[in-house]
């Protein structure tokens, strides 16, 4: 078994019960040493659980918000105090107060993260009988989008707990957010900063449905949402602007070039001129702007050509193909222009997948 003596437990609570005590406990039975308890502006009548347990162990450090600040300020102080006071602390692991991490998976996410060095997901299993519908359905969906609109494979993206190595807290200190939407950013700062990460499967615990979590499903489900949705957004307004710019483009070179050149050569030096201006403009906005990617300008640039330049190809293979196998004439404008737009939605979509999963994707930290 691993020591887990330069390994610091953050355990940020709000309003706990005797839950709390059941959590550091098992905590201590399961060898930590050192825990990290921050008070996130609790009611007084809840303070006795935070004093009795800094009073009665002194493997406890008792951290204090004056005010509710939320669970993502209530690590980012945490992981702060580690950083400056645990010059050899190797990790840490954050656990919730609510007595729904088992120690023992505590643990094993632990072992984990200090034999590989690589971030530690403790996913549940949602699949199970006794999860509660709305739990259930939340992390489902939660994952596929996920999955669909930031590229990553994530069983369990709520889950609060996760083993992670010290280099990398400097990094997720400076995640965006204060709430619930910290805990979800700081998985997409995963992708951003090619923080490798690894998934430990463990207890699928849900004591009362749940009914302890002070997880607002309206406020916190939008914070949460509109941050994995923020790619897409970003992506369709950088590809709108780069359509404007080529339209324009186009335009003025018609214009200018209108005295010196006559078709077909205008069409095509107008044409191919536009869409190098636009495309260039949409890489550096896709790269900087909506993929955040710290990756080589040279190599992205030479992945986002391979992929725009074939996409021209398959977009007029598909039109001509949908054209020929329905017998759409030439004649028939409207219905063309549709299968058009439907192609172009459908290549849109695909792009915006390969792009970020391969053209910016960022090299995984050793």
């Amino acid at each position: 078994m691993s020591d887990l003596s330069n390994v610091s437990v953050v355990l940020p609570s709000l309003d706990p019960d005797e839950k709390l005590t059941a959590v550091i406990d098992g905590l201590l039975e399961y060898g930590f040493s050192d825990i990290v308890l921050v008070n996130d502006g609790s009611k007084p009548e809840n303070l006795h659980y935070f004093e009795d347990a800094a009073r009665l162990h002194p493997e406890v450090h008792l951290l204090t918000h004056e005010v509710n600040r939320g669970k993502g300020a209530a690590l980012k102080t945490a992981f702060s105090y580690v950083l400056a006071n645990r010059p050899d602390c190797l990790g840490v692991v954050t656990v919730d107060g609510d007595n729904q991490h088992h120690p023992a998976d505590t643990r094993a996410c632990t072992e984990a993260m200090l034999a590989s060095n690589h971030v530690i997901l403790g996913c549940r299993d949602f699949t199970l009988p006794d999860v509660p519908s709305r739990s259930r359905f939340g992390n489902h969906t939660t994952s596929l989008v996920f999955k669909i609109f930031c590229g990553m494979t994530i069983s369990d993206t709520q889950t609060g707990l996760r083993a992670i190595p010290r280099k990398y807290l400097p990094t997720l200190n400076e995640v965006y957010g204060d709430r619930f939407e910290y805990e979800t950013n700081m998985l997409l700062a995963f992708k951003n900063n090619g923080i490798p990460f690894d998934e430990v499967k463990i207890r699928t615990v849900y004591i009362e449905e749940n009914k302890s979590s002070h997880f607002r499903v309206i406020a916190d489900s939008w914070r949460i949402y509109k941050l994995i949705l923020a790619h897409f957004f970003r992506y369709t307004a950088s590809s709108l602007v780069s359509f404007v710019a080529d339209s324009g483009m186009v335009y003025l070179l018609s214009r200018c070039l209108g005295g010196i050149l006559l078709d077909p050569a205008l069409s095509a030096v107008s044409t191919v001129g536009a869409r190098v201006v636009s495309s260039l403009l949409n890489f550096f906005m896709n790269k900087k702007l909506v993929f955040h990617a710290k990756v080589s300008t040279g190599a992205s640039m030479l992945r986002y050509y391979a992929l725009a330049i074939p996409q021209l190809l398959v977009q007029w293979l598909l039109n001509q193909g949908i054209y020929s196998l329905f017998g759409i004439a030439e004649t028939q404008a409207g219905l063309r222009t549709l299968i058009h737009i439907l192609v172009m939605t459908v290549l849109f979509v695909v792009s915006f997948t390969i792009q970020q999963r391969w053209v910016f994707a960022p090299q995984k930290s050793k």
